[in-house]
Parts: C-alpha cells; sequence; structure tokens
C-alpha cells in the first residue's frame, strides 16, 4: 500500500463546452488530423506531462522525504489516459494521499472546471476509495518561478534578433480564448491570464512593448479578441515588423503551439504579411525553474493547512450551472 504523499498529477486538453460542439468537432476532424500529421503525427503532451510528473517526483523525494515516496498519475479529458482510468488505477494501487494538481496555471470552468466536474460525475454512482486523503491545487498563476521560467524562455529568443531592432520587438503572449458568454458570467480565466503576462514583463524589467492575444477560436460565438493572428496583421500595418509569441497558457509543447503559432502564423502568416523576423518562445515543458514551481507548489500545499481554496468554493457571479455547484459543495466535503 502507497504511503502518505502519493500525489495525483492531472492535466487535461483544452475543451469548450458549446451547444454545437459536437458537430463542429465532427466537421473539424479531417482539418485537425491533417494537422496533427503535419507535427510528426501526434501530440506529444503525454510525453512532457509524464517527463514533468517523473522531475517533479524526483525533486519531491529529495526536498520533502517526510511527505514520500511521491507517485504522478495523468489524467486527460479527452485522450487516454483518461480521467475515470486513472481513478481506477489509483484505487487500485492503495493511494492514502492524493493531490489534484491542475496543470493550468490559469483557471476556467472551461477547463480545470470541467475536469473537476468529471471527477465528481466519475464518483457520482461509485463509491469512494476508503482512507484516501484529499487535496486540490486548482490555480497558480502568479508563481513567481512560473514567471521566472517564461521570462527566461523569452530571453532565449530575444537574443537572436539584431541588436537594433531588439528594444522594439513586440512581446506578443497568446493564450487559448474563451467565449464572451463565458467571460461575462464572471470566469476568472482573463484576469488570470492578465496576471501572469505581469508577471512575466515585471521579470523582465518591462524591457519591451507588450500584447496579450487570444487564439484558438472554435465556433460561431464571440470571443476574447484580439486574436493572434489579426493582432499581427494590425501591427504590421502600423509598421512593427519583429515579435516573439509566447505560449502563455499552455505549460507544455502540443498542436496549438506546435501547429497554430509556429506553422500558421510564424510560418504563413508572417510570410504573408510580411513580418521581417519572429520568434516563438518553447512553452515551459521541462525547464529546470519551471520543475522548481510544481516542486515548490505541491511541497508548499502538502505542508500546509488548506486543502481546498476559497475561490475554488466561489461560483461565477452569473453562474447558473447545476453541476457547478453539486461539485464544489461535493469537493468541499471532500477536501477536509
Amino acid at each position: 500500500c502507497p504511503p502518505v504523499g502519493q500525489i495525483v498529477k492531472w492535466t487535461v486538453d483544452r475543451c469548450t463546452n458549446l451547444t454545437l460542439g459536437p458537430l463542429i468537432a465532427k466537421r473539424r476532424t479531417p482539418e485537425v488530423q491533417k494537422k496533427y500529421d503535419e507535427i510528426g503525427g501526434g501530440s506529444p503532451i503525454l510525453k512532457w506531462t509524464e517527463r514533468q510528473g517523473e522531475l517533479l517526483c524526483q525533486k519531491l523525494d529529495e526536498l520533502s522525504p517526510e511527505t514520500g515516496p511521491h507517485k504522478y498519475y495523468v489524467a486527460f479529458r479527452y485522450a487516454s489516459p483518461l480521467t475515470e482510468d486513472t481513478l481506477d488505477l489509483i484505487e487500485k494501487d492503495g493511494v492514502e494521499r492524493a493531490v489534484i494538481f491542475s496543470q493550468y496555471p490559469q483557471y476556467s470552468c472551461a477547463t480545470t472546471g470541467s475536469s473537476f466536474n468529471a471527477i465528481y460525475k466519475y464518483y457520482r454512482s461509485r463509491k469512494l476509495p476508503a482512507g484516501v486523503k484529499w487535496s486540490i491545487i486548482d490555480r497558480w498563476a502568479t508563481h513567481p518561478l512560473l514567471a521566472k521560467t517564461v521570462a527566461d524562455r523569452i530571453r532565449t529568443e530575444l537574443i537572436k534578433f539584431p541588436d537594433e531592432v531588439k528594444n522594439d520587438v513586440i512581446i506578443m503572449f497568446s493564450a487559448h480564448s474563451l467565449p464572451l458568454k463565458a467571460v461575462n458570467r464572471g470566469d476568472s480565466y482573463p484576469w488570470e491570464v492578465g496576471a501572469t503576462v505581469q508577471a512575466v514583463m515585471e521579470e523582465l524589467g518591462y524591457s519591451n512593448p507588450y500584447s496579450l492575444v487570444w487564439q484558438s477560436k472554435v465556433g460561431p460565438l464571440p470571443w476574447l479578441q484580439p486574436s493572434t493572428d489579426e493582432a499581427l496583421k494590425g501591427f504590421v500595418k502600423q509598421g512593427k515588423k519583429n515579435f516573439i509569441l509566447v505560449p502563455i497558457a499552455f505549460v507544455n509543447e502540443h498542436i496549438e503551439t506546435l501547429h497554430e503559432l509556429d506553422i500558421e502564423y510564424c510560418n504563413d502568416l508572417a510570410k504573408e504579411i510580411g513580418v521581417e523576423m519572429i520568434r516563438r518562445a518553447a512553452a515551459p515543458n521541462d525547464h529546470p525553474l519551471f520543475i522548481d514551481a510544481l516542486t515548490d507548489l505541491v511541497k508548499t500545499h502538502l505542508h500546509n493547512n488548506q486543502p481546498i481554496s476559497p475561490k475554488f468554493l466561489t461560483r461565477c457571479p452569473h453562474c447558473t450551472n447545476a453541476r457547478c455547484q453539486q461539485t464544489k459543495s461535493w469537493f468541499a466535503k471532500l477536501c477536509i
């Protein structure tokens, strides 16, 4: 039976719940498959998540042996390993201490919230495994080591620009967009992403002009603007020619960095609109500072007395989703 201190590391593929979602997904399947073929046949998100989990547990065993040994589990919403399969494995392994650790630094009801709903749904018709102590890390947008990681990724690209243009390079922080109906409901995602941007720019000493833009809009509803591609076009019309694109809400490489940012924007669009030089900062992946950030988050969490945050338990001001209320009430009783 694994001892106290085992870690459940959760990560989920981004998906926004739309009424037209199934129809849109069906129509986009051939297009999406073509994009996966163009980045090598599949997403590396599982590879990077497992690498992060391995390094995290190694550091935890070293720095917090009293809570170890530590083990990570990965749970995706829409790809293997699926949430329900991972929960089943956790029970079979006899885990006694489980930390549900969202790998989205910034919380959204459509991402982290959706994953917590899935956990509640799984256990709604099942008996909870006996003897497990549960707790949650639901957001970490302003962790200083996350900001240092992203800043270092930006510096790595910035030094590749000629000295005469380096100070004028526009840093474009690109995050997955969100439907405005979710923003108007009170979803905290936009301002949490903005908080990460400010933390990174403070780390950089506000050395360059910068902008927060939004990518990966799906469906006909109005979403957060400006979109990454339209922002690039707008800046070029203003005479700006040098850019760094920064994935600010993704902690590892996947189709939205490797295809949308690298191929569609840094290559195809940049050539079309006359960009002089454009670089893309790497996602955190296995950057040592990022592993230190994960380690600090979990170590601190394991040693404090707050298994669940008041913010997580608070619904959006205009939330009318009964499932959300049920989920938060269930977790409030679970994480005590």
